[in-house]
């Protein structure tokens, strides 16, 4: 490769480098955010040589900053580095693991130097696919957000309020991130206060989360629960991890809030398609083979192997959120899939455990999908699985 840049990026400057085949600084600037930083950039790169026949690559540890979309939206190749990386690669060059924004500026354009064949370039996805990866990344997001809150939440009230949680969970019909337990907490978040809940006033809570059916056996129900005996933490303390339970669900009922409104967007109905489309792009060269795919998804195993030793394993430098769409996506293919289905139960009978031949599914069917987005060709069952299909009633 030619000439290089690399671009260390911070919230208010850029420091940029730009390298010759022989490692040589042609240049070193230090550039603004905004769009004068932008023209800064573009002007070093002119005086080094850059041209619209042979762009300069640039090397940047982000993918998503607004300084990549605009030289991505030029026709230019972004390669996105691994932090960690970087820091592997400073330390070739300089042992006391000193370290400036100048310094990794250049450790940067030397990356691309030397080694960018083992780096891909950001995918030139369509606006369309962009937009989306957007969206559904926000919703994903919020589930994460909501998950983390619902355990921490649940966390503060098994140090205090047990009953809340026998009542919304373990003999409940709501889990505690529902709009019935959310309403409930908020009104009452200590045991003293449930224990103060009348029939009428549950009776009311419920409808106020919007429960239409059912009021009166759910809110005897609830308050069967809440008023039984259990442990009791002293009154100041109680009040206090109360002030903190309902500081917890108003974040709760924020991050719900946001996923209703985000899953209500136009065209994001088919959640885990949209992440996976979002995730992989409609870059048909972004990956050379359906083994680089996997790998990217964390599906594709480990192997290693030195002398006698022999071990393969499950891959854990991956895109953690195609592998979160992954594993509902198996799940859902063993329900409503019988090929699927079948071709798990097969590597069940050959020794698989569970989780190993969920896994193994899921790289099978990155593979069928990888074939179907090359030849552009919609799933059959039949060709995708013609020895796995489960045997049909007589």
């Amino acid at each position: 490769m030619g000439l290089t840049c690399g671009i260390d990026w911070a919230e208010g400057h850029h420091d940029v480098a730009v390298v010759d085949e022989a490692g040589n600084v042609l240049a070193e600037r230090r550039i603004g955010v905004g769009a004068a930083g932008f023209a800064d950039l573009l002007g070093v790169l002119a005086e080094c040589g850059d041209s619209p026949d042979q762009s300069i690559p640039v090397g940047i540890e982000s993918s998503s900053l607004l300084l990549v979309s605009a030289l991505l939206a030029g026709g230019r190749k972004v390669y996105a580095i691994n932090p960690l990386a970087v820091s592997r690669y400073r330390d070739r060059h300089r042992a006391s693991r000193a370290k400036s924004d100048a310094r990794d500026a250049i450790v940067l354009a030397n990356i691309l130097r030397t080694d960018a064949h083992a780096h891909r370039p950001i995918p030139s996805d369509s606006d369309g696919v962009k937009a989306l990866r957007v969206l559904t990344r926000a919703q994903q997001d919020a589930v994460w957000d909501r998950v983390g809150l619902t355990n921490r939440i649940r966390g503060v009230l098994r140090r205090y309020f047990p009953a809340a949680v026998a009542a919304f969970e373990r003999g409940g019909k709501h889990r505690l991130d529902s709009p019935v337990c959310r309403v409930i907490l908020w009104a009452a978040p200590t045991p003293s206060a449930a224990d103060k809940l009348s029939l009428a006033r549950l009776q009311a809570l419920l409808r106020r989360a919007g429960r239409t059916r059912g009021i009166d056996a759910e809110a005897r129900r609830l308050q069967t629960y809440l008023r039984r005996t259990e442990l009791r933490q002293p009154l100041a303390v109680e009040g206090a991890m109360g002030i903190q339970l309902q500081a917890l669900v108003d974040q709760l009922d924020a991050i719900c809030r946001a996923a209703v409104i985000v899953t209500s967007m136009p065209g994001a109905g088919s959640v885990i398609g949209a992440r996976l489309l979002a995730e992989i792009g409609d870059d048909s060269k972004r990956f050379a083979d359906a083994r680089a795919l996997k790998a990217y998804a964390g599906a594709a195993p480990v192997t290693r192997a030195s002398g006698k030793s022999h071990h393969v394993g499950y891959r854990r430098a991956k895109n953690d959120r195609i592998a979160a769409a992954g594993y509902v996506w198996v799940r859902a293919a063993l329900v409503h899939d019988l090929a699927c289905r079948s071709y798990y139960q097969a590597r069940r009978r050959t020794g698989d455990r569970h989780v190993g031949a969920q896994r193994n599914l899921f790289n099978k069917l990155l593979g069928k999908l990888y074939h179907c987005l090359q030849t552009n060709q919609r799933y059959d069952s039949a060709t995708a699985f013609p020895n796995h299909h489960l045997p049909t009633a007589a």
